[in-house]
């Protein structure tokens, strides 16, 4: 996934020797053109991820094996293409800090000791249990790895020359975000909830995983490379939303109240330190706006 997110992407978005005016580096007559093209060609990518999962006809929740092996089929298909739509555009136009606080509630809530819980977590036959998870491989592998090659791999190259990196930053994950809105028709379907508490619950995550977009978006960006926001958003997959009602009512609310500040006040303190782009090398979406004629992008230092 690093090469699909470092020297993959490099082959794909610097593939012209000579500097080009915007408007022509991406083949449109003007930017106005360009920045349609470029919305549009995300919007469908989008619709073409959440749409795969509905390819398959079933009576059946989200969360049965069957449904989530037809579904793995569904998104690895599209990923695997995904690519070839940037090829194609081309032609046309630091988390684990910040879940200090959830990181301290979990350890005070497990029942087991530290000992018992690194064996757990070491043992092979955990793993094994895990790999035959559909659920897990779900949360953890494939949706991590599809959704970030889509929604940051391949979107933010063809936004960034429209918007520049900074917008993309914040453009690119209401993709991500609205992407979500397809978890209504199935809540809806098996009346898992209220109308409202459905919705509500909808814009909820919509914003949440927004947010989340914008920061794994700026990782790539600043790191150039894949490998860290999938990591990111399969370790924010199993951590979830932190429970922070649960901890103003815990028992040892004050010193897990301070984890969580702290873990807050560590990561944006190390936020800019820790992707620092000459840690990572040449940036492939820094080379891009270069070819394009914008070399003052100030997330690229």
């Amino acid at each position: 996934m690093a090469a699909l997110g470092g020297d993959g992407l490099r082959l794909l978005s610097v593939s012209r020797p000579e500097r080009q005016p915007e408007s022509a580096a991406l083949g449109g007559p003007g930017p106005g053109l360009c920045c349609w093209v470029s919305v549009f060609s995300c919007l469908s990518l989008a619709c073409s991820y959440v749409g795969s999962l509905y390819v398959w006809k079933s009576e059946l929740p989200r969360d049965h094996p069957a449904v989530i092996k037809r579904r793995f089929t569904s998104v690895l298909v599209v990923s695997s293409l995904s690519p070839l739509c940037v090829l194609l555009w081309r032609e046309l136009t630091g988390i684990q800090i910040l879940f200090l606080g959830p990181l301290m509630q979990l350890s005070m809530d497990c029942p087991c000791d530290l000992a018992d819980g690194l064996k757990v977590v070491l043992a092979p036959r955990s793993w094994a249990r895990c790999l035959t998870d559909m659920r897990w491989l779900r949360n953890q592998v494939i949706a991590p790895l599809t959704e970030e090659l889509v929604f940051r791999a391949c979107m933010l190259p063809m936004l960034a020359p429209c918007t520049g990196l900074g917008p993309a930053v914040f453009t690119c994950p209401l993709f991500f975000g609205v992407a979500h809105f397809h978890h209504i028709f199935e809540q809806l379907r098996f009346r898992q909830s209220s109308v409202g508490s459905i919705f509500l619950s909808a814009a909820f995550q919509f914003s949440y995983t927004a947010v989340f977009g914008a920061y794994t978006a700026f990782l790539f960006i600043r790191t150039g490379h894949l490998i860290g926001p999938v990591l990111c958003h399969s370790f924010c997959n199993y951590m979830g939303f932190p429970a922070v009602c649960a901890a103003l009512e815990h028992p040892q609310r004050r010193p897990l109240l301070a984890g969580y500040a702290l873990g807050v006040g560590l990561f944006l303190l190390l936020l800019q330190p820790l992707t620092d782009p000459k840690l990572y090398g040449s940036l492939p979406l820094c080379a891009l706006l270069e070819r394009a004629g914008d070399s003052e992008a100030p997330l690229c230092s």
